[in-house]
């Protein structure tokens, strides 16, 4: 089970020379999204009907047709009338799926533009490219790409049960799947194995690949993986972990709702099976 198909996006980074037809505007102050009242993405004619002026801009590309942009608001910024800056985090289930993983690109985007005005070696200025996603400074010719931070999340099987933790800035009750960086030198498997058993003391193996998903908080690409227990009981250090234990499909905790996150998919990924009788 994994995220439905959304209409083909297609990035681009140069803009149309000629602005024509639907144009939206992820705009942002710092990084809450400014959405409509009944939280739909703005187009461009909104944003200058209500005299809003950008920091910076970033063409993003298209999406069914409509050219989209990332949009960098003042850090005080208010929201015009009928219209409202919330989180993206805050969106989820209310703003247009589609539009959620785009506006997911837009943030990470806007976020690399923004902090990569000048060079991390020299401090010199830099200048963006006009054919690829990229700034290259101008004293040193450095050349700078957006940061992706990878990270793994695992559901653990034991026969029918799975593997659940509560981090202490889960929302009260709320139990979740494991999960992780990736260390520099180290493969997606590896961080696999060695996050379980730093969080829980338990032992993993046969570990498979199961989806991705990019993740804008703040630019992670989770890598989603399925284990199973090889051995270890389980133990918490209270700090990074307060609570993990083994549920049965049919007897889940109270977990985050609906199926919009890859922590979701491999939670319902494995209930389906369990009722299903498949392994």
């Amino acid at each position: 089970m994994s995220r439905r198909p959304f209409p083909a996006f297609q990035p681009a980074v140069a803009p149309p020379e000629e602005r024509g037809g639907i144009t939206l505007c992820f705009a942002f102050r710092r990084r809450e999204l400014l959405v409509t009242r009944d939280t739909r993405v703005p187009q461009v004619d909104v944003l200058d009907e209500a005299g809003l002026s950008s920091v910076r801009h970033q063409y993003l590309g298209t999406l069914e047709g409509q050219h989209c942009y990332s949009i960098e608001l003042e850090h005080n910024a208010a929201p015009p009338p009928e219209m409202q800056f919330l989180d993206l985090r805050m969106l989820f289930g209310r703003l247009e799926e589609v539009h959620h993983a785009v506006a997911g690109r837009a943030v990470q985007i806007m976020e690399w533009d923004r902090t990569h005005q000048f060079c991390g070696a020299c401090g010199g200025p830099t200048e963006r490219s006009e054919t690829e996603r990229s700034r290259t400074c101008k004293c040193c010719n450095l050349v700078q790409f957006p940061r992706l931070s990878p990270a793994m999340i695992v559901a653990v099987e034991r026969d029918d049960e799975i593997l659940l933790a509560r981090s202490p800035h889960f929302p009260p009750g709320i139990l979740s799947v494991l999960a992780g960086f990736v260390e520099p030198g180290e493969s997606a498997e590896e961080a696999v194995a060695r996050e379980v058993k730093e969080e829980t003391n338990i032992d993993v193996e046969d570990v498979r690949y199961f989806a991705s998903q990019p993740w804008p908080f703040p630019n992670s690409l989770m890598l989603g993986f399925t284990a199973r227990y090889r051995g270890g009981e389980i133990g918490v250090d209270g700090v990074e972990i307060e609570e993990a234990g083994w549920y049965r499909y049919d007897q889940m905790p109270t977990t985050f709702a609906g199926n919009i996150s890859i922590s979701q998919w491999l939670m319902n990924d494995f209930i389906e099976r369990k009722r299903g009788g498949r392994d």
